[in-house]
């Protein structure tokens, strides 16, 4: 196995937006693949046609362009192990169906659904496996003209594997170690439904991973219950040497730590499980993304990595190429790790004060336009530069500083009561002239100024600000006074206190 080159992959179902735990299972394989030099594969396991959903394919190609994870090879990327999508493959199938069958390692089922479902009613906890598939209506229990007949007929069959009892599976775990598992608790998994001639997620699983020489199966641990099976397919195949090692991730939890995390608790609590916007094509439901909410790729893709993976440092903030140079799949938890959303909200602020002025402004310029204000980029960016510090997402910069550009209508009714006092007009009115007598409006020339006035007049500095505050803002919030007066410049700072002084209180 340590000769072979490294090769992994991420297969979803085209069956819905991605799930973020989806997008997790991607970037670990990404990471693993990246760290030996290996080869990250794009499969669409698309077998169950009855809950292929329009639209699904093209989104999780869209998710991980935005999230900037990059696949080798694969649907839409091309490669030499195709065609990629299960759907394409079913004369590949077919073949390994036959081989199965005719070294006795599978056999043809024709038990109807009804009668299925009669049995489990009549069994309590029934199996079909080797102690009940004998008293059921397939090719063990039939005689070859009987078996032929019913093909023939049109019958429909399925095709399952037959599990021998009495073994031990072994599956080579990269996170659990050794699993051992007894072949007793398995049933004989359908592989192959007549039907629609497509083999289940099993087969075509085993028979993908083998013929596109995968290396390692990383996924989350959701499958574990499945790996001493597929174990099972790759030896009665005779493909013991090439045989994955496996990786099983722990599951993304709810926030409060319970349960596998879902869509109702983003709706509950107020936050995105899907990468993308999802528009639902039947019930025409639209779901939150991450994108549309306002994360950057970076963030969500940091924020993943630590969810259920440890560096054993205390570094928290990792670019994808430091991810790839850190991540050691052997520590990753065998337990469930929580999404702790408000954790992926910081993550994204930090990649604001991360970003330089020019980036962030350049995301913020189309919202002040938006806005009906003309300002130049340079304008805006000062802005950025003085607020950027202050939110978690550029899309809040508008509604904390929208003062910046639109001057105020009304004033906070909070803001006068506790700011306001009935002193406050003279002051306001004595500030004014202070800074008319001021022909640099520069920070520093505007502190000097003021706070020897205050000095001089035995002012309390506090009274002062904030009711300059309230005249220039509306309301009690932005950065440093002189920041704010020196970006409105002096014509637009004291039309603002003459229109404040004018409409609040005068005692």
């Amino acid at each position: 196995m340590s000769e072979r080159r490294v090769r992994v992959r991420f297969a979803p179902s085209p069956t819905g937006p991605l799930h973020i735990g989806g997008v997790r299972t991607a970037l670990f394989n990404y990471l693993f693949a990246r760290q030996h030099g290996g080869d990250f594969v794009f499969r669409i396991e698309d077998t169950d046609s009855h809950r292929f959903v329009q639209g699904a394919e093209e989104y999780i190609i869209e998710a991980f362009r935005w999230l900037g994870i990059k696949f080798d090879e694969g649907v839409s990327f091309g490669g030499n192990y195709g065609p990629y999508r299960q759907s394409e493959r079913r004369e590949i199938y077919k073949k390994y169906v036959k081989q199965l069958l005719d070294n006795g390692k599978a056999y043809y089922a024709f038990d109807t659904p009804e009668e299925l479902e009669s049995k489990r009613v009549e069994v309590k906890n029934f199996q079909y496996d080797a102690s009940t598939r004998l008293e059921m209506r397939n090719s063990l229990t039939l005689s070859q003209a009987e078996v032929e007949q019913l093909i023939a007929d049109g019958k429909q069959f399925t095709v399952r594997f037959k599990v021998e009892q009495g073994q031990e599976i072994h599956v080579s775990d990269m996170i659990r170690g050794d699993v051992c598992v007894k072949s007793d608790i398995l049933d004989d998994k359908v592989l192959y439904k007549s039907a629609d001639e497509l083999p289940t997620y099993h087969l075509a699983n085993i028979v993908d991973d083998h013929l596109m020489e995968i290396t390692h199966v990383i996924r989350g641990e959701e499958w574990l219950p499945s790996a001493p099976l597929h174990v099972l397919l790759y030896q009665a195949f005779g493909w013991d040497q090439t045989i994955p090692n496996f990786a099983h991730l722990p599951l993304l939890l709810k926030p409060e730590g319970k349960g596998k995390l879902s869509k109702r608790d983003g709706d509950r609590l107020g936050f995105p499980v899907f990468p993308l916007e999802w528009h639902d094509p039947k019930t025409g439901e639209i779901s939150n993304g991450f994108r549309e909410s306002g994360y950057f790729p970076e963030a969500v893709i940091n924020f993943l990595a630590l969810l259920g993976w440890n560096p054993g440092t205390e570094q928290e903030l990792f670019s994808l190429d430091e991810l790839v140079e850190a991540f050691d799949i052997t520590k990753c938890s065998k337990s469930g790790a929580k999404f702790d959303y408000q954790k992926g909200i910081w993550f994204n602020h930090e990649y604001i004060l991360r970003k330089s002025d020019d980036e962030v402004a350049r995301l913020f310029a189309p919202m002040v336009a938006n806005n009906g204000v003309d300002e130049s980029f340079d304008r805006i960016r000062e802005v950025v530069h003085m607020m950027k510090d202050r939110v978690n997402f550029v899309k809040e910069l508008w509604p904390l500083c929208s003062f910046f550009f639109i001057e105020p209508t009304e004033y906070d009714a909070q803001t006068v009561k506790k700011r306001w006092k009935e002193y406050s007009s003279q002051q306001m009115t004595e500030l004014v002239e202070v800074l008319e007598g001021i022909s640099d409006f520069s920070v520093s020339e505007q502190e000097t100024a003021v706070q020897a006035w205050i000095e001089s007049k035995g002012y309390k500095l506090g009274d002062i600000m904030n009711a300059w505050r309230l005249t220039l803002v509306g309301i009690g919030k932005g950065p440093g006074m002189y920041d704010i007066s020196a970006f409105l410049g002096k014509d637009m700072t004291l039309r603002r206190m003459r229109k404040a002084i004018e409409v609040l209180p005068k005692s």
